[in-house]
């Protein structure tokens, strides 16, 4: 009698279903993470809120016999500073989170990749909110730079621009190994746009092909939008097409960040 052999299917493994592209108590908590961790680096802290005060105070009595000279390029600085000082810190601190494990850790779990750079966002963001408010106030209420519209909008573009300069570190920390690599790049993404920003001479006033450059660089329309609050009482068409392009630089960036956030290993 022949034995009958039978054959064993294996029913297929379940696969997990990946995580929504947002979800905002998966934001939240990454956020409040970041938060926590940054709350135990005093020294993080500082650089983050009191060194672009420090530069307006200095820059304020570099400028003391000229005070017209600071209220020209008071504003453009107002919002460049937060930009510089977001970009290192958060670059840096991405950095970290991927070359210890931790970044590691977090994408093996039901986690997004739009959860982590939006937690990542909010948690710097809210700092950004803090340092605008203090370096704007003090710029205005106590060094007595003068402005013709409404100190609002200029804390509006100086809170963009530092979000610009979070979403600029958040990106650019997917491309370096190490922390001083991230320093690095400063000069090759900070320093071309503070040079062809209009900060030092009009952007009109530059070879062609340096200002088609500067067109699409965002810290151009960082420094219009302050120029604009400037010069104006209202808010201009120039200003909200500035706003916008900042705003929208931003976002996109943040995008990218998602979109190059990954696993070391396989």
């Amino acid at each position: 009698m022949t034995p009958t052999t039978t054959t064993r299917t294996n029913a297929p493994t379940p696969t997990a279903t990946p995580p929504r592209a947002l979800n905002a108590s998966r934001t939240t908590a990454t956020a409040t993470r970041v938060l926590r961790q940054l709350a135990h680096d005093p020294r993080t802290i500082a650089l983050l809120i009191l060194i672009p005060c420090l530069m307006l105070l200095l820059l304020r009595y570099v400028f003391d016999g000229s005070p017209r000279t600071f209220d020209s390029i008071g504003a453009s600085l107002l919002g460049i500073f937060p930009l510089i000082t977001m970009f290192l810190v958060t670059s840096i601190a991405t950095l970290r989170e991927r070359t210890s494990g931790t970044l590691e850790r977090l994408l093996a779990m039901p986690l997004g990749k739009g959860d982590l750079i939006a937690g990542y966002a909010l948690a710097f963001g809210t700092l950004a909110i803090i340092q605008s408010v203090l370096a704007t106030g003090l710029a205005v209420w106590f060094l007595g730079l003068d402005v013709t519209g409404s100190p609002w909008l200029l804390l509006l573009v100086a809170l963009l621009d530092a979000l610009l300069g979070t979403a600029l570190g958040l990106f650019i920390s997917a491309f370096a190994a190490s922390e001083f690599q991230a320093v690095q790049f400063m000069p090759a993404v900070i320093f071309p746009q503070l040079l062809l920003c209009g900060l030092f001479t009009p952007r009109d006033n530059m070879h062609p092909v340096l200002e088609a450059i500067s067109d699409v660089l965002p810290m151009s329309y960082a420094v219009d939008g302050m120029n604009e609050v400037l010069r104006h009482t209202d808010m201009t068409a120039t200003f909200v097409r500035d706003v916008l392009i900042v705003a929208g630089c931003a976002l996109l960036v943040l995008g990218l960040g998602a979109a190059t956030l990954r696993r070391r290993t396989a």
